[in-house]
């Protein structure tokens, strides 16, 4: 090893292996102000360098407080897992390999896993074999590799060809949705279809798109360029659309149907929990996070596409420096990026690691977490639960202590929770009304968690209840 790796990795060793054998005693939300880390990181740059040791040293005393310990098994706000042994082990390699992933040339290893990581994950998820994939930063964009293949594929059939005539002059391509996720947004504007493409239709109570209104609308296109966006699992509800019936329809007008499963596709892998997943197998393509319920490190997204010609003709680029392969797969012809970290490699562990039934067991435990801790906050005073969990996401509301409906009031309360330190949940407004969110995608997940969460909000309401001084928020 290099002399100048000596001390410096060790340090950061040290530093990683404290903070995770502490991080049940830690609390789950951050508690420095913004004004604190500002404080203790916004220093000027200096002319001369510093020792790397001392460098990695004084960052982790002074990033103390403004972390949140989202690795802990009771963080359950945003759908955010934490990271398995294994997969965070091989995280710390890909960093010491430095291998830039973006052809099988230039990372051999790096490639080839990929194909592995994704030949599981397909049937993980029930998948065509034949569909196409590409491992992403995230589910935004995995989206967004989607949708470029399907705009590729929905132009030609009306012959246009985008990637060499541009979409100035081509067929607009009105999107329909029901509920959905801020990604969809992004990648729409992104590859230029622009908000007003959207049209957003009638959902039911469950949050499920209407399939009457589907239907009327895509007649009404009369074979115009159209994509259906659905859902595997909504935000707040955990709610699915109904793939069985709207993806037929959407085929038989001759729309791309996407399906956006960020964490809800890995009902899947669970047969308690499969059937809500069931005729998502015919949809065009899928996108699914790896750092959520596969609880890999961060910059790790699915995208799969069951048109692998669209895939490829919308991502692929030949140049004459860079030396392409015909029996090896190179990753660049998949995703919208060149160079590229080798995020397989945790995938990879994972699944090794977990295996088909430790994924079956981690999906069943957390969505049995999710049912407990609804059902215990509905028996508390002032709590009223907005959405039981369909899979493992919950919302429920606080009333103030006049029994009022009170937004403040709500927010405040969950601020309280976080600021006790055992458990952090995340706010959302759902119907016009704020509320708090139950996410429970940690592999470290137990019935212990549940109760310690359970005791730790019922001991905070139970002082904003009976403190004098606690009053409805205006």
């Amino acid at each position: 090893m290099r002399k100048e790796f000596n001390g410096v990795l060790e340090a950061a060793l040290g530093h990683a292996t404290k903070y995770l054998r502490e991080i049940d005693q830690r609390p789950v939300g951050p508690t420095a102000t913004l004004e604190q880390l500002r404080r203790q990181l916004s220093k000027e740059w200096s002319d001369a360098g510093m020792d790397a040791q001392q460098v990695i040293d004084e960052m982790v005393r002074d990033v103390a407080g403004g972390l949140n310990n989202s690795a802990n098994a009771r963080f359950y706000a945003w759908v955010i897992g934490g990271s398995i042994p294994s997969a965070l082990a091989a995280d710390w390699l890909v960093s010491a390999w430095d291998q830039n992933a973006g052809m099988y040339a230039v990372a051999p290893a790096a490639a080839v896993v990929e194909e592995s990581v994704g030949a599981w994950l397909k049937e993980l998820f029930r998948l065509p074999p034949q569909a196409s994939f590409a491992l992403t930063t995230g589910c935004q964009m995995a989206h967004t590799t989607c949708l470029a293949a399907a705009r590729s594929w929905l132009l030609k059939k009306d012959g246009w060809d985008i990637e060499q005539q541009g979409m100035a002059g081509s067929a607009p391509i009105t999107v329909f949705c029901g509920e959905r996720h801020a990604t969809i947004d992004r990648t729409l504007r992104l590859l230029g279809f622009g908000d007003s493409s959207l049209r957003v239709l009638e959902i039911d109570g469950s949050g499920a798109m209407n399939a009457a209104a589907l239907k009327r609308n895509l007649n009404e296109l009369n074979g115009k360029p159209a994509i259906v966006l659905l859902q595997a699992g909504d935000i707040n509800t955990g709610g699915f659309d109904d793939f069985e019936t709207l993806i037929p329809i959407a085929r038989e007008a001759g729309a791309w149907t996407h399906v956006d499963g960020a964490f809800g596709m890995y009902a899947a892998a669970s047969p308690v929990y499969e059937k809500l997943v069931r005729g998502m197998d015919r949809a065009h393509s899928w996108a699914t996070d790896g750092h959520k319920w596969l609880n890999v490190p961060y910059d790790c997204g699915y995208a799969f596409v069951a048109e692998p010609e669209a895939h490829r003709t919308s991502m692929s680029y030949q140049a004459s420096y860079l030396t392409h392969q015909n029996d090896a797969r190179d990753p660049l012809d998949w995703n919208p990026e060149f160079s590229r970290r080798a995020r397989g490699f945790p995938s990879y562990a994972a699944l090794r690691e977990l295996g088909r039934e430790g994924v079956r067991e981690m999906v069943e435990r957390d969505c049995d977490c999710a049912a407990k801790i609804v059902t215990g906050l509905s028996k508390m005073e002032g709590v009223e639960v907005l959405a039981h969990p369909v899979l493992n996401q919950g919302l429920v509301a606080f009333l103030d202590p006049t029994g009022k409906q009170n937004n403040e009031w709500n927010d405040h309360v969950i601020a309280e929770i976080a600021r006790e330190g055992t458990a952090f949940f995340s706010g959302t407004t759902f119907r016009g009304r704020r509320a708090m969110r139950i996410s429970v995608t940690n592999w470290q997940t137990s019935q212990d968690d549940v109760e310690r969460t359970l005791a730790a909000i019922g001991r905070v309401l139970q002082q904003l209840n009976s403190d004098k001084v606690a009053q409805p928020l205006r």
